[in-house]
């Protein structure tokens, strides 16, 4: 098993992630990535569990801010 978080709060938008991952992360109209099937867990906090990281680690790593954490 894998969770995936999204800081949504610092995200820069930069849409690193959705390029690298699409399967799992897109941009919208307010200028921010979004986590597909994420659950707000806190403010601007998202989570997904997953049975493997799949390109999410890829995402992580290309997030200029560090917004993206991967866990097992």
């Amino acid at each position: 098993m894998a969770k995936v978080t999204h800081l949504k709060d610092i995200c820069i938008g930069c849409g690193a992630c959705a390029a690298v991952c699409p399967k799992y992360w897109e941009m919208k109209g307010d200028g921010k990535s979004h986590l597909k099937g994420g659950k707000n867990t806190s403010g601007e906090n998202f989570e997904l569990v997953l049975p493997a990281a799949e390109c999410n680690t890829e995402a992580a790593a290309s997030c200029p801010v560090s917004c993206i954490k991967v866990s097992k």
